[in-house]
């Protein structure tokens, strides 16, 4: 039984340190393609999306940086954010 007991521990660790891999890197470049749609207020492109919902973990690290929060916190980024389906989090 301690034998079991082991693997299934050993086992939900792996799964935990695998989940974990999975966590955004937080490169504000990253939103470049987001820029022109940031800018404008326009619809936002699918890549921009894509690389929208990669960085929404980073958002409240971003909205405390001096230089990027302006622009998570402007009203068009509230637009583009909306037509990516992606919510800005209340830090």
């Amino acid at each position: 039984m301690n034998t079991t007991f082991s693997f299934v521990v050993l086992c939900a660790l792996v799964m935990v340190l695998l989940g974990n891999t999975n966590a955004a890197t937080c490169n504000p470049q990253d939103l470049l393609p987001c820029a022109t749609f940031l800018s404008s207020g326009a619809p936002p492109s699918a890549a921009c999306c894509i690389k929208l919902k990669a960085q929404q973990p980073c958002f409240c690290g971003y909205t405390k940086n001096p230089s990027l929060g302006k622009y998570i916190n402007s009203p068009n980024a509230k637009k583009v954010a909306s037509a990516c389906g992606v919510a800005i989090p209340k830090c």
